[in-house]
């Protein structure tokens, strides 16, 4: 691998007086960086990155989100993707890059997203929340979710939608029915404990899934299931698991799903 070292020269200010021009060397590139797009109103995705991505170069872009969360405001997204990539530091061949929106993905299609994060940013790959979440069933060979969703029916609908053409069923299924992003963060993990743990008492899922990147989950994911009996995945934690897998770095994953990153 080359070097590249500049050389030390003499030059001279505006001032007329002379100025010392240091030579510096170039370090060697490392290894690919990951680049993640975060929603403008998420809270939660870039501290949970930061821990489940301990040891990896992370590089974050924001793209303009709604207030409100609905199709329209979803799809309104991928208007501005490819300039939300294109924010990502330049010159650098990532990776992977990650789409922090679950249900939006599920509106735009991750095949689509993928072209878009391409059109601003080169990326080796690229992920989003339900391409994780289904490569992560796979994994674990889940086919039937307990699905809790933070969002409205028109939302969660979509994305129930998106996992039942995945080969990926929804039996059974809850919401917080919340329509402001703002609130989503906001939730206590009281609030997401019982829920969850209420529809895995319905019985019939192989797994829990608590879906949105902007949920404060992670932190829940460990205890529920030793408390339901069941694995537990999250948006942020089954992103960190596909990037960490598609780029060949260490990830500090929680849950059943971490034990399959380290097999």
């Amino acid at each position: 691998m080359t070097i590249s070292t500049i050389s030390s020269r003499r030059s001279t200010g505006s001032d007329g007086a002379g100025v010392e021009v240091f030579a510096y060397t170039l370090a060697p590139p490392g290894p690919a960086p990951l680049g993640l797009i975060v929603l403008q109103a998420d809270r939660v995705i870039e501290r949970d990155m930061a821990r489940l991505l301990p040891r990896a170069a992370l590089h974050v872009s924001r793209v303009t989100s709604g207030l409100e969360v609905g199709g329209d405001t979803l799809a309104a997204m991928a208007r501005d993707l490819p300039a939300a990539a294109g924010l990502l530091p330049r010159g650098v061949g990532f990776g992977v890059v990650g789409y922090g929106c679950t249900s939006g993905t599920a509106v735009i299609g991750a095949a689509r997203v993928a072209a878009l994060i391409r059109e601003g940013a080169p990326a080796a790959h690229v992920s989003d929340p339900l391409t994780a979440l289904t490569a992560a069933c796979r994994a674990l060979r889940l086919r039937r979710l307990a699905l809790l969703s933070p969002y409205v029916a028109e939302v969660s609908d979509t994305l129930r939608a998106a996992l039942v053409r995945e080969g990926i069923a929804t039996p059974v299924f809850g919401t917080f029915a919340v329509a402001e992003e703002a609130r989503v963060a906001a939730i206590d993990a009281a609030s997401i404990r019982r829920a969850a743990l209420s529809l895995a008492a319905q019985g019939g899922a192989d797994a829990l899934f608590l879906s949105c990147t902007n949920l404060d989950a992670l932190d829940l994911i460990a205890p529920l299931e030793a408390e339901a009996s069941l694995p537990v995945l999250s948006s942020n934690q089954v992103l960190a698991w596909h990037m960490a897998a598609l780029a060949g770095v260490a990830a500090a994953v929680p849950g059943r799903l971490g034990q399959t990153a380290r097999a």
